[in-house]
């Protein structure tokens, strides 16, 4: 939800304002309020028309305000009542200006039109106003890390739209309130996904009225309040929810029987309560990584045969519970484990923990037990084992075993390294990032509510994580070289927390407008790590090293005698400083030639010859730039067909009436030499007829430009939502699959060397007039070398929702990482939604509604109906089930495209298809439908998590 709002107000923020008419004087009279009472305003809020001199943080259309994005700005002061006037508001994000205090003005309902109210980490106090209750577009509510006191107004219940609220770490007492009447309540926020209420003093019961069948809720967090009363069993009707937290509250009775229904709970926390009854059976939650139930006063009982069922378990705590009995050795074969806590129970017997090879088992902990042997194999004295205070440790020569001591903390001394450099060594307080450079970062503390894992030792979740995040922000062009992470560890309230540095990509440090957008992406939460991280939330330090520079005015009437005198004076020294600088400019700039040549990947190709450096093109033509200036009418926008963050596509028409797509890179696209050198080698001597062919390129003056072969019906992506014209049924579907896979089994198999695509997808794959399917953008593809057969370890590159988590969790990249992306695809084809679309992942939903004893896999509701629904879909049970093997989690699980090729064949076979056949030309309904639309299928598009926003290429 939140992903496609960021993409649509980046393209704003990093663009100009919309419309060149001053300021609306209302809005800008509303503006001066706020400024009155602000101090530390940015430097460039002068004049008298923040629209049309594009003041830092403000966003306008036709002369409206319409966001004030001012993320750690720094600013002190209150937020005064004139922020009501400004009509337009659909954004207003204040995070992380600690310096903003008092309490928020009842004039803030009259934003009729605020999509986003973002006050996260300031100082804002007081009750929050019930006129909060009239924002009916609102669908994002941050007030989380203020000082705000009183009720949670029962009002917000109005606002049918919202999708996030947050109103953690405050001071918020009374009840949680639920409708009454015509009273209002959070019952009534069907839509809303995030209920994040930790960290407050919330009291009385949890009214059983909150929760529904109806609701779509993910996150419920209400710890650390004082609640008080049972959990009521109506949380078992919300299938939804992935996070549940009521640990550390004052929560009694029996644990309710229906929470094993929810089977997509990765992590349940309802230690340190007062919960009584039976130990709950949440058999069948296999989904759970993370369990607490520690400090309440259960029943005692058998260590229950349930647990190690779950067979996604990382962290089990259940200190205090009560449990006797043998710890089963089943329990420590369970391969994601890595934290058993079981303090202070009756535990007896012989702890026998296996071999524990292979699995990711760090730390066992069953002090103050009756534990009176320990059977230790070979092959896992690594793991952490504490038997403090058991009889095994009282008998004689104990005293000297590793398990009867208590080991020094383990927090890890972790921090991100650098990338293959040296650090260099910088000015004061200027940091070296991790790629060695050095820069002013801007520092903050992310905070995760619900990790699912345990072991802060193991580094390789760190260092994904810092990888998704730098990508995260380089996918939205935003000018960040590198992220660094650094000191896990978790606090009292059992929170993970990271320091986090982002370093600048421009000179040393950050502008304005750069801060507040990277702030808007954490505060915002629409940049999502992995799900192994839970809710996040990012407290900000204050950015004191602006590379904005105010020029500082001076008025007429300022000017003395002794200014003029000096002028006059250094007449003759400024004539003799302009040419000393002018013979300087002109040897800078040959110096700045000279390493633009040497940095240049094509500075040793010979267009006339084929050196060491120049790829044997077979066939593919070096152009000059003005043939293809020729070709498409100087770029002529009547011949531009699309674009992406790359820069341009045109037509063009070549002198033998071939028409090509030529893709012309813009300054400072992602797309860089290395990228486009990478694809003009591969595609020149890889020839396949379900490949794109490459006709030419040119790198000169500067420019950098693909010719392709033009392909008239766009991208499958285009395909499946409509966007073409075109209809893709059954079998035609099955047709663009087995076309695709023979392309990727040709690079697998018979391209020499092999190469690795890494970046399947929809968008990635084209279709021709004949609804023939050819494989393109060859940017990220990485050939394998005969000895790096096998795996190929590399940083981690792609699409989110097409990427093989076995290479993002090992960044050891191989075939079987294509062939992942393409299962993803193929899901794709099934269902005609994207990977991540309105926070669903497809790979988890087919799997969690696949029935194989049902009729088409009981997959009814999630099929395309365009697919031909209501006729015969022969062998789409198989297609599922081979998709399925292609998206396993571990890649030796997986066929390999040759395998895919084969069985789709037979698929197509037993639908009654020809699989050699080509594809029938384009109806002439399809012809028609496609008229005047200008496709774009040669863009490298990552498209946002909920489907059908901007990508955020073409920011």
């Amino acid at each position: 939800m939140g992903v496609r709002v960021l993409a649509i107000l980046l393209v704003v923020l990093l663009g100009d304002s919309t419309g060149d008419a001053a300021t609306n004087p209302y809005d800008f009279s509303a503006i001066m309020g706020l400024m009155t009472d602000w101090q530390n305003a940015p430097p460039n809020w002068v004049g008298n028309d923040p629209c049309g001199n594009n003041w830092v943080g403000i966003v306008c259309n036709n002369s409206r305000v319409t966001s004030i994005i001012l993320s750690s700005a720094g600013l002190t002061g209150p937020l005064s009542g004139d922020i009501g006037q400004l009509s337009e508001l659909q954004f207003l994000d204040l995070s992380n200006n600690k310096g903003l205090t008092g309490s928020l003005p009842e004039q803030i309902g009259n934003l009729m039109k605020l999509t986003h109210l973002i006050l996260v980490g300031c100082g804002f106090s007081g009750q929050i106003p019930d006129s909060i209750g009239s924002l009916q577009n609102l669908v994002h509510l941050s007030l989380n890390s203020n000082r705000f006191t009183g009720l949670i107004p029962a009002i917000i219940g109005n606002l049918s739209r919202l999708y996030w609220l947050d109103l953690a770490d405050n001071q918020l007492t009374g009840s949680i309130p639920v409708s009454n009447g015509s009273n209002s309540g959070l019952d009534m926020l069907l839509q809303a996904k995030h209920f994040h209420f930790g960290q407050n003093q919330l009291s009385g019961t949890i009214p059983s009225q909150l929760f529904s069948s109806g609701m779509r809720l993910i996150h419920v967090l209400f710890d650390n309040n004082n609640l008080n009363g049972s959990i009521p069993s109506t949380l078992g009707l919300v299938r939804s929810l992935e996070v549940v937290r009521f640990d550390r509250n004052s929560l009694a009775g029996a644990v309710p029987a229906n929470l094993n229904n929810l089977t997509s709970v990765q992590e349940l926390l309802l230690s340190n309560n007062r919960l009584t009854g039976p130990l709950p059976n949440l058999a069948g939650m296999n989904a759970l990584n993370y369990l607490d139930l520690s400090n309440n006063s259960f029943d005692a009982t058998d260590f229950p045969s349930w647990i190690p069922t779950l067979q996604s378990l990382t962290t089990l705590m259940l200190e205090f519970t009560q449990v006797q009995g043998v710890l089963p050795v089943i329990l420590f074969s369970i391969f994601s484990l890595q934290s058993v806590v079981l303090k202070n129970n009756q535990l007896n017997g012989t702890l026998d923990i296996g071999s524990s090879q292979g699995n990711q088992l760090q730390r066992i902990d069953l002090q103050n037990n009756n534990i009176d042997n320990f059977k230790q194999s070979t092959g896992n004295h690594s793991v952490e084992v504490i038997l403090v205070s058991n009889p095994v440790c009282q008998e004689t020569g104990a005293a000297g075993k590793s398990y009867c001591t208590i080991p020094q903390s383990n927090t890890s001394s972790y921090s991100t390294q650098p990338n293959k450099c040296i650090p260099a060594v910088c000015n004061s307080n200027q940091t070296s990032s991790p790629n060695c450079r050095c820069g002013y970062p801007y520092t903050g503390t992310l905070v995760f509510t619900a990790p699912s894992f345990s072991g802060l030792g193991s580094s390789t979740y760190f260092e994904n994580l810092t990888g998704i995040i730098t990508m995260s922000f380089q996918s939205y062009q935003l000018p960040v070289d590198s992220v660094s992470l650094s000191d896990p560890r978790k606090d009292s309230y059992n929170y993970l927390k990271l320091n986090l540095a982002v370093f600048p990509s421009e000179g040393v440090s950050f502008n304005w407008t750069s801060i507040n957008i990277i702030g808007f992406v954490l505060s915002n939460q629409s940049y999502w790590p992995p799900k192994i991280f839970g809710p996040l939330n990012f407290i900000a330090d204050q950015y004191t090293y602006f590379a904005d520079v105010q020029v500082p005015t001076t008025s007429k009437n300022s000017l003395n005698i002794s200014v003029i005198v000096g002028a006059a004076a250094g007449g003759f020294v400024l004539l003799l400083l302009l040419a000393f600088v002018g013979v300087y400019a002109f040897c800078q700039k040959k110096r700045a030639e000279k390493a633009t040549e040497q940095s240049n990947p094509f500075v040793n190709w010979d267009p006339n010859k084929s050196s060491g450096e120049f790829p044997q093109l077979k066939g593919a033509r070096w152009f000059s730039l003005e043939e293809l200036k020729k070709y498409t009418n100087k770029f002529a926008e009547a011949n531009q067909i699309g674009s992406g963050g790359y820069g341009k596509v045109y037509r063009g028409t070549l002198p033998t009436g071939t028409l090509v797509a030529i893709k012309r890179a813009q300054q400072g696209s992602m797309q860089g030499g290395v990228e486009f050198k990478n694809e003009i080698e591969l595609l020149s001597r890889v020839h396949h007829k379900n490949l794109v062919s490459l006709v030419g390129f040119c790198s000169e003056q500067g420019e950098q430009l693909l010719v392709y072969e033009f392909l008239p019906n766009g991208t499958l992506e285009e395909g499946l939502s409509g966007k073409s014209g075109i209809r893709l049924d059954w079998a035609r579907r099955l047709k663009v699959a087995i076309d695709a896979a023979r392309g990727l089994a040709y690079l697998h198999e018979f391209a020499n060397p092999p190469i690795i695509h890494r970046d399947i997808k929809s968008t990635n794959i084209l279709l021709d007039d004949h609804l023939n399917a050819r494989v393109a953008d060859f940017g990220l593809s990485k050939p394998v070398t005969e000895g790096e057969r096998g795996y190929v370890t590399t940083q981690v590159k792609g699409t989110m929702g097409y990427l093989d988590p076995e290479y993002y969790m090992t960044q050891q990249l191989t075939e079987k990482s294509d062939v992942y992306s393409f299962g993803v695809v193929m899901l794709e084809l099934l269902t005609a939604r994207r990977p991540i679309e309105r926070g669903t992942y497809i790979v988890r939903e087919v799997r969690v509604v696949m029935d194989k004893d049902k009729d088409l896999y009981n997959l009814q509701g999630i099929l395309d109906p365009a697919i031909g629904l209501g006729t015969s879909l022969k062998g789409l049970e198989r297609f599922v089930e081979l998709a399925m093997r292609c998206v396993e989690e571990s890649g030796a699980d997986r066929p390999t495209m040759g395998e895919v090729v084969k069985e789709i064949e037979n698929i197509m076979v037993f639908a009654g298809l020809n699989p050699k056949a080509e594809s029938a030309t384009t109806s002439a309904s399809y012809e028609e439908a496609s008229k005047g639309y200008s496709t774009d299928p040669y863009s490298n598009e990552d498209f946002t998590e909920d489907g059908g926003g901007f990508p955020p290429s073409r920011i």
